[in-house]
């Protein structure tokens, strides 16, 4: 079973063409899939376009009435889709935006690399398609400097990106052995980073696969804020590392 899941936060003039593509895709893979949805207290016609949804595919809404922000619908859409599965150690989670910059048409080449033994698959950006904001353009520079490498034995790769395909079981362990505490704590791109950071040593293997981000079909401006984001990277640079899970992740 394939989770995807998507946060959002008025997102009406994408999310449902976003859906109705990663419904196509996934009938083309002949995977079993489930899509969860986090609301983020949309003001537009978010709510009403994955209501339509709900009645066409196999698809769980999570709505929020005020808004917690992507890390936190990151964290609280990771916690659902791994409380559905009854096969921990076989089925996957993708992560994504709502916003069409990471296309579903994607979503074969990570799906085949997690079947391939990933524990995590990791997008990146290999080519960019359509006029990236400047302020995204100096946000993922400075971000990539910022990171380093935060986990003891991680390859490297794109840590800023949140299009990927976790292993189950590893957010389960994670969480398991973090008890009450969060998976993330930080925002933004930053929160992609934390998920890095937390999840992989619980990996045995962590893939990169060079994807293409798509801004000549996302019709809203970026909300990327290059301060607050490097902030939040730094925080976490400065934080203990952390160590290797002897266990593993299978």
């Amino acid at each position: 079973m394939i989770h995807i899941c998507i946060p959002c936060r008025d997102e009406d003039r994408t999310i449902g063409v976003l859906l109705w593509k990663i419904r196509h895709v996934m009938g083309e893979l002949g995977r079993d899939f489930h899509v969860l949805v986090l609301d983020d207290a949309s003001r537009d016609g978010t709510r009403a376009l994955l209501e339509k949804y709900q009645r066409v595919m196999p698809l769980t809404v999570l709505t929020e009435r005020r808004p917690i922000g992507y890390g936190c619908a990151m964290e609280k859409l990771l916690r659902a889709a791994a409380a559905r599965t009854n096969y921990p150690k076989r089925d996957a989670i993708v992560t994504m935006q709502g916003d069409f910059t990471e296309h579903p048409e994607h979503l074969h080449a990570l799906i085949k690399t997690f079947e391939g033994g990933a524990d995590i698959v990791a997008g990146q950006s290999a080519t960019e398609k359509g006029d990236v904001p400047r302020r995204v353009r100096f946000a993922r520079w400075l971000g990539g400097i910022a990171i380093g490498r935060m986990v003891s034995g991680a390859s490297g790769g794109d840590w800023l990106a949140g299009f990927r395909a976790y292993r189950v079981v590893v957010v389960k362990k994670a969480t398991r052995e973090l008890g009450d505490r969060r998976l993330v704590t930080t925002d933004g791109w930053a929160a992609n980073a934390e998920l890095m950071k937390v999840l992989t040593p619980y990996a045995r293997r962590v893939a990169h696969l060079p994807l293409a981000r798509r801004y000549d079909l996302r019709p809203r401006r970026t909300r990327v804020r290059v301060m607050p984001t490097l902030r939040q990277i730094l925080r976490l640079r400065k934080a203990a590392p952390l160590e290797p899970k002897r266990h593993g992740a299978a």
